[in-house]
């Protein structure tokens, strides 16, 4: 196991190379760069993107005209003061050094400072990882806390009737995004056009400082309730599913007719035999949960309950060509899911000390 998981771990700086190559290139031909951005903001037009809008044969003449430009809306400065920005965002350097220079710093865990925002990266992240996190957790063990009791009936009662309308149902949530059922909760729960129970912004009110600790805990469980809700209806459809057969495969098996013909009851034969066997891929799986959770959708539910974690972090660092926050995010994003996925590993090795990777690769 030792040889496995020195492979994986060497595998993870070339992983991290490849994915640091392509987006640094595919970002050398976005159009804005930073400097753009600093130039819009500097003469009033809000977001450099607007000069792409409009329609007609005038537009697509304008936007041909920017596009020749070195950099767009910076007619009438001075280019002593382009020149400036390029020296302060570093883009005066060829692509490749500073390519090379971004590699080294990261090697040291150096991610550099926010362009817009003069604050450290680290700090960011650090800053806004816990509503992430928080986030993540919460919708994770709630997804298990209903999945697997759910799909252990489903599987004692394959083909009856319950199976049957709970497979409609979980059908059609899997088949519902995450963002349009946030939606929907938001419209109902939060005020939107019917009841207004929920708060819609934040992890916890004005007052939360001045709240005994009691109302601290209620507070927050409160704000939290609605983005968990709308984060785990995707991993409460898979890991339902994923339980279900789980222990759909073991119940066929051979060592459980043989408990039944012992005369063991159902119940000793399924929570005795079956479900320690059933259950290693579904605890073996939750770093793996976690991580999707974590990723798929914290973009949109935090953008929808204006939550300040890492996936709006991310967004408006890519929307305002905040380099530095967007290579360290994703730097650290790649580097989360590599060693993830390495824990998964280890989790079913500790499950289930049978299995060998090393025999498998082999």
């Amino acid at each position: 196991m030792g040889a496995y998981i020195l492979r994986r771990l060497m595998l993870i700086l070339p992983t991290l190379f490849g994915i640091l190559v392509i987006n640094f290139a595919l970002v050398q031909f976005l159009p804005g760069g930073p400097v753009e951005q600093m130039i819009a903001n500097m003469q009033g037009q809000g977001d450099v993107f607007e000069s792409f809008s409009g329609s007609g044969n005038d537009s697509g003449q304008e936007l041909a005209a920017e596009v020749d430009s070195r950099y767009m809306g910076a007619r009438g400065l001075p280019p002593e003061l382009i020149k400036e920005l390029e020296e302060q965002f570093g883009l005066d350097k060829p692509p490749l050094e500073r390519f090379l220079n971004m590699l080294w710093n990261y090697a040291r865990f150096d991610f550099g400072e926010s362009y817009f925002r003069k604050i450290e990266v680290t700090e960011l992240v650090l800053e806004k990882m816990p509503v992430s996190i928080s986030l993540g957790l919460w919708s994770t063990l709630i997804a298990y806390l209903i999945s697997i009791p759910l799909g252990i009936r489903k599987a004692v009662q394959d083909g009856t009737s319950f199976d049957s309308w709970t497979s409609g149902i979980i059908i059609a949530a899997y088949a519902i995004p995450a963002f349009l059922f946030a939606i929907l909760l938001v419209v109902l729960f939060a005020g939107g056009s019917y009841w207004q129970i929920f708060p819609l912004r934040g992890l916890t009110s004005d007052n939360w400082e001045q709240l005994t600790l009691f109302g601290k805990i209620t507070d927050y469980l409160w704000h939290i309730t609605l983005p968990v809700v709308a984060s785990s209806i995707s991993a409460f459809t898979f890991l339902t599913l994923l339980t279900k057969n789980s222990f759909l495969d073991e119940i066929k098996k051979h060592y459980v007719m043989t408990a039944r013909a012992k005369g063991l009851s159902e119940g000793r034969v399924l929570y005795g035999h079956v479900f320690r066997n059933g259950m290693l891929i579904v605890i073996a799986g939750f770093p793996a949960a976690f991580m999707g959770v974590f990723f798929g959708s914290s973009l949109l539910i935090e953008t929808i309950f204006s939550l300040d974690g890492l996936g709006r972090l991310g967004f408006e660092a890519a929307l305002s060509r905040d380099y530095p926050v967007m290579f360290g995010t994703l730097f650290l994003f790649g580097l989360i899911g590599l060693v993830v996925n390495i824990l998964s590993d280890l989790m079913y090795v500790l499950v289930d000390p049978r299995i060998d990777f090393e025999r498998r690769e082999g």
